[in-house]
């Protein structure tokens, strides 16, 4: 994968504490910025594929095996037997 510099403008102290991190994970800020924007971007992705995946479902409908007639009403639903 290739790179690309870029330049940032973070708040200090949010730079402060990033770094703190960094360190404690024996990493470089670039790393542990890279690997906090990699996992964003693969939530996205996977998001994006769950939702295109379910809006096709919802398009072609489900088969709930009652062929759209219920052979129950609500009555009968509701009917409790004490």
């Amino acid at each position: 994968m290739t790179t690309q510099n870029i330049t940032l403008a973070i708040p200090k102290e949010i730079l402060r504490k990033a770094k703190r991190i960094a360190l404690e994970r024996n990493t470089s800020l670039s790393g542990l910025l890279t690997e906090t924007l990699v996992e964003i971007t693969q939530q996205e992705d996977a998001y994006n594929r769950a939702r295109k995946k379910h809006l096709a479902l919802l398009e072609e409908g489900f088969d709930l095996g009652t062929h759209g007639e219920a052979d129950w009403d609500r009555e009968e639903l509701h009917d409790r037997k004490y």
